[in-house]
C-alpha cells in the first residue's frame, strides 16, 4: 500500500486570530456598563468572583445571562466558568433565557429545618405563600443557623425569630434591610478588659511559640466545627510547611441545629479576632480569609465595623490582610476544602485528598483551617491555663463545650457545660426541663449528620470519641431534642430532605445515594436490606463527610426505632 505523507511545512500558513474577548455571547454595551459602575475601582481578580455576583444579584434581584457575560469579560474568564459558579449555590438567582419580568420586590425565606419543623415551619410556609401575593416570593429554606428561635423567617436579610404570618407581613410591609446587632463589646470596651493584650505578649517575646503552642495542647482544644483534630498538632504541621503561608477561617455554619458560632459573634468578636491573629502568629500566616455564611447579614456587618476599627488602630505591626469572604448559601462549603474552593471563586466542591490542606490549602499554599469556636477559646486558655480548660469535665472527660440546644426544651439556645455531660443533665441542669406537657422520646447528639438516639440511651457522655460504638457522634455539639409528639421517621425523612437538596453532585454515591434514600424512606414500607446496602456504599465511597454521615439517621432508626416502622407499615396495610 503507498502512503503519501504531507510535511508539515508544505500546508498553507495561517494567519492566527487573536481573540479580543472569551469565547461566548457577544457582551451587551448597556449590561457591561452596569457591571463596570458595581465593580468601580475593585480588582479584577477571579477569587472575587462570588463577592462580584453577590453585588450584581444584592442590586438587581437576580443574575441575568448579560451581567454574567460582562461580568466574565471583565474578569477575563469564560462565560461556561461564571455560569457554573452563580447556579451553584442557593441564593443566586440566575435568570432562565426565556425568562421575562420584574423580580419579586422582596424575597421570604422560611427555615425548614428540623428545629423549625418541630415548631410548625410547614404551616408558616404555606399560609405566606397565600397571603403575601405575587410581589413577594415565599420560598422555603435550609437551616439558617437561628434553631433556638424556631420557627424562623428570613425577609430579604433581616431574620424573623419566633415568626408568625402576622410578624413577618409587618416585617415586610416596614421594608427592613437587615438586622446588626447591637448588644456587643466593641474595640474600645474589648481593650479596656484587657482585650489583644496576650497577643502583645505574644509579639514582645514574653510568649514563645512552643509554649503558646504547648499550653493549647495541655488543654486538649480539639477543632469545635465538628472534626475535632487536635488544634496544637495542627499548628505545628502548619508551621512546619514552607512558606509563604495563609489562614482559612470557617464561619459557615451550616450543620442543622448549629448556631453556636454566631451567638458568639454576636456578643464577644474581638475574643475570636485575637485567639485569630494568635494562630496566625504562630504558623507566621501572611493572610487570614474569614468565611462566613450569607444567612449571617447582620454578623457580616458587625465583623466588618470591627475588623475598620481593627485596621485604623491595628494591634500589631505588620499585621496580616484579613478578608472577609461571604458564602452564597451551600452546606458543603463547611467542609474546609470545599470551603477553600468557594474562597478561591470556584464552586464548592470537596478536594480529594491527599494532599492536605495544612500542606495545599487555599491559593495553593500550606492552610491553618480553623472553625470560629475553636480560635474563640484561645485567649482564655493562654490566660488562665491549659490546665484549668482542661480541669472542667464530666465522665471521664475533659474541657468544656458549647452545646446549641433547639428543640422541645424550655430553654434552648447555647449552653456552655462540661464535655462529657449527659443529654439528661443538659435538659434538667441547662434547659430548664422539657417543654410543658412533653415527654423526652428522642435526640440528636450531634446534628443533622450525628444520628438520632432513643431518651433510652441518655445516659451517654457528650463529646469527642463516646457515641461512635451507637452510630453517632458529636460533631459540632447541636443537640436537638424530640417529645413524645415527633417521631424519629419523620426526623430522618426531614434530614435526608437536606443532604438530598445540598450534596455538590461531584461524586455519585452522594448524589444519587441521598436521593434515593430519601425515596426509599418516603415510602409506608421500608426495605430494610436495600438501605442497608445503599448505606454501607455511600459510606465507603462518598468523598466527603456529607455523604459519608448522610444515612446516619436512617441507620438509627432502623436500630433504635423499629416500632415506627412496624406502626407505619400497619397502618399502610
Amino acid at each position: 500500500m503507498n502512503s503519501r505523507i504531507i510535511p508539515i511545512a508544505a500546508a498553507a500558513p495561517t494567519r492566527e486570530r487573536k481573540r479580543q474577548a472569551p469565547r461566548g455571547r457577544i457582551v451587551d454595551p448597556k449590561a457591561l456598563h452596569e457591571v463596570q459602575e458595581l465593580l468601580a475601582a475593585r480588582p479584577r481578580q477571579a477569587d472575587l468572583l462570588i463577592e462580584y455576583l453577590h453585588l450584581i444579584n444584592d442590586c438587581y434581584g437576580r443574575l441575568s445571562a448579560p451581567h454574567l457575560a460582562a461580568l466574565a469579560q471583565e474578569l477575563r474568564m469564560a462565560q461556561s466558568e461564571v455560569y457554573e459558579v452563580a447556579t451553584f449555590y442557593h441564593h443566586f438567582d440566575v435568570v432562565k433565557e426565556d425568562e421575562i419580568g420584574i423580580p419579586a420586590a422582596v424575597t421570604v425565606r422560611v427555615c425548614t429545618g428540623l428545629s423549625c419543623e418541630l415548631a410548625g415551619a410547614p404551616g408558616l410556609l404555606g399560609s405566606l405563600a397565600t397571603d403575601l401575593g405575587t410581589e413577594v416570593r415565599v420560598i422555603p429554606a435550609a437551616c439558617v443557623g437561628r434553631c433556638e428561635q424556631a420557627p424562623v423567617a428570613i425577609v430579604g436579610h433581616n431574620p424573623v425569630p419566633n415568626a408568625t404570618d402576622g410578624v413577618v407581613r409587618a416585617t415586610v410591609a416596614a421594608k427592613a434591610i437587615h438586622h446588626v446587632p447591637n448588644h456587643y463589646i466593641e474595640l474600645a470596651a474589648y481593650r479596656a478588659y484587657g482585650g489583644y493584650q496576650t497577643l502583645k505578649q505574644c509579639l514582645s517575646g514574653e510568649r514563645d511559640i512552643d509554649s503558646v503552642i504547648g499550653s493549647i495542647e495541655a488543654a486538649g482544644l480539639r477543632g469545635l466545627g465538628g472534626a475535632g483534630f487536635p488544634a496544637g498538632r495542627k499548628w505545628r504541621l502548619v508551621r512546619a510547611e514552607p512558606a509563604p503561608r495563609l489562614m482559612a477561617v470557617n464561619v459557615d455554619e451550616g450543620e442543622p441545629g448549629t448556631f453556636k458560632d454566631r451567638t458568639y459573634l454576636e456578643r464577644d468578636p474581638h475574643r475570636f479576632l485575637e485567639g485569630m491573629l494568635i494562630a496566625a502568629w504562630a504558623v507566621d500566616a501572611a493572610a487570614i480569609y474569614i468565611y462566613l455564611r450569607d444567612e449571617y447579614h447582620g454578623c457580616r456587618a458587625l465583623l466588618q465595623s470591627e475588623l475598620d476599627k481593627l485596621h485604623a488602630d491595628p494591634p500589631m505591626e505588620n499585621m496580616p490582610e484579613i478578608h472577609l469572604r461571604r458564602g452564597a448559601g451551600a452546606y458543603i462549603c463547611g467542609e474546609e476544602s470545599a470551603m477553600i474552593e468557594s474562597i478561591e471563586g470556584k464552586r464548592g466542591m470537596p478536594r480529594l485528598r491527599p494532599p492536605y490542606v495544612a500542606q495545599v490549602g487555599l491559593f495553593g499554599r500550606p492552610t491553618l483551617e480553623h472553625n470560629f469556636e475553636t480560635l474563640y477559646w484561645v485567649r482564655q486558655i493562654l490566660e488562665q491555663g491549659g490546665a484549668w480548660f482542661a480541669s472542667h469535665g464530666r465522665n471521664g472527660r475533659t474541657g468544656l463545650r458549647a452545646f446549641s440546644v433547639s428543640g422541645r426544651v424550655r430553654k434552648p439556645g447555647v449552653h456552655l457545660a462540661p464535655a462529657g455531660i449527659t443529654v439528661q443533665e443538659l435538659i434538667d441542669e441547662y434547659c430548664g426541663g422539657m417543654t410543658e406537657n412533653q415527654t423526652f422520646y428522642a435526640y440528636l447528639p450531634g446534628g443533622a449528620s450525628g444520628g438520632i438516639l432513643p431518651a433510652r440511651l441518655n445516659q451517654i457522655p457528650l463529646d469527642f470519641d463516646t457515641l461512635q460504638p451507637y452510630g453517632c457522634f458529636i460533631g459540632s455539639a447541636a443537640i436537638i431534642i424530640l417529645s413524645d409528639q415527633d417521631s424519629a421517621v419523620g426526623a430522618a425523612r426531614n434530614l435526608m430532605r437536606f443532604f438530598k437538596d445540598e450534596s455538590c453532585g461531584q461524586c455519585t454515591p452522594c448524589r444519587v445515594g441521598t436521593a434515593k434514600a430519601l425515596e426509599l424512606i418516603c415510602r409506608p414500607h421500608w426495605d430494610i436490606a436495600l438501605l442497608s446496602e445503599l448505606s454501607q456504599v455511600m459510606r465507603d465511597a462518598s468523598i466527603c463527610g456529607l455523604g459519608q454521615a448522610a444515612p446516619n439517621a436512617v441507620d438509627c432508626v432502623i436500630k433504635y426505632f423499629p416500632h415506627e416502622l412496624d406502626k407505619a407499615g400497619s397502618e399502610a396495610t
